[in-house]
């Protein structure tokens, strides 16, 4: 039996359910909603198909964030996969507070049942400056639906300790470790030579971080274990509470197979049953309110 093959008992015995932090769902091109750009991954990756992962992996639930690549800050095809599957997603919108209509784009998204967040992307935004008004706009009408705000900065980590400090009652979660991920082989070198920086962040109380695409940093096979020291530091920095699983599906796949991804921290993490509990869905649970 492969890895992503192991029995899923062992996540059935846990009261919590395993929630996926971060998955991307998009149908295929067509003129109706036509793609901006794409992702790494396969031409298609609708609810459906990511339900069949999920459900092959044992995972019970995902956050699904609407693909800046894809779709830019059209997040209507994730709205429609929540809406036929509204027990097993919750979802997350991009915002581009420069382009005009950005607040009431959120606006809009606080009216779907199913909207727990939106996502700034100060990594991809050239000239994002946190203390701008259009900024300040955003957070503010974040605020009012009490969305945590995700935010995608590798390498310009200096934009969340300024979101941070400027906005000390908005929940702020760090995507993907706060570090540049390959999209593809091979690893760097020193994968987490920025994690210093990253866990100088943990002093803000509003800030939590995902621990999302992990393996696409690893130099060993599944089950990963070199990750489990540099990991153990996000832990002990942010406090279980503030630290949440994910794998960033599909854009980790010519890295990561998604049963990979699930059953290295779900089967052989060195944390307690408690612990991998509120890692694999508890502080997802606790921060977006689900």
């Amino acid at each position: 039996m492969s890895p992503s093959q192991e029995s899923t008992s062992s996540a059935a015995a846990q009261t919590t359910p395993i929630i996926d932090a971060q998955v991307h769902v998009y149908e295929p091109d067509h003129p109706g909603r036509p793609w901006k750009g794409r992702l790494v991954g396969p031409d298609s990756m609708t609810g459906e198909e990511m339900l069949a992962a999920m459900d092959a992996a044992g995972v019970d639930c995902a956050l699904a964030v609407s693909s800046w690549a894809f779709y830019h800050n059209d997040s209507s095809y994730t709205a429609d996969v929540y809406r036929q599957n509204p027990d097993r997603f919750r979802i997350i919108a991009p915002i581009n507070p420069y382009v005009a209509g950005a607040v009431e784009d959120i606006d809009s998204w606080g009216d779907i049942p199913g909207s727990v967040g939106i996502r700034l992307m100060p990594g991809v935004i050239e000239g994002f400056d946190a203390a701008s008004a259009e900024v300040k706009a955003v957070v503010t009408a974040a605020q009012k639906f009490d969305f945590p705000i995700c935010v995608y900065c590798p390498g310009q980590l200096q934009h969340l300790d300024r979101l941070a400090q400027l906005y000390p009652e908005t929940r702020f979660v760090l995507d993907h470790l706060g570090l540049a991920q390959p999209f593809e082989p091979p690893v760097p070198s020193d994968p987490f030579a920025a994690i210093g920086s990253v866990l100088s962040l943990a002093r803000y109380d509003n800030v939590s971080v995902k621990i999302s695409a992990a393996p696409t940093l690893s130099h060993e096979p599944f089950p990963f274990t070199d990750l489990w020291s540099p990991l153990a530091r996000y832990f002990d920095s942010f406090g279980i509470e503030r630290c949440m699983w994910g794998t960033d599906w599909t854009r980790a796949l010519k890295l990561v197979s998604y049963g990979d991804s699930v059953a290295a921290f779900r089967d052989h993490l060195p944390l307690s049953k408690d612990e991998k509990a509120a890692l694999m869905g508890g502080t997802v649970s606790a921060t977006f309110g689900w």
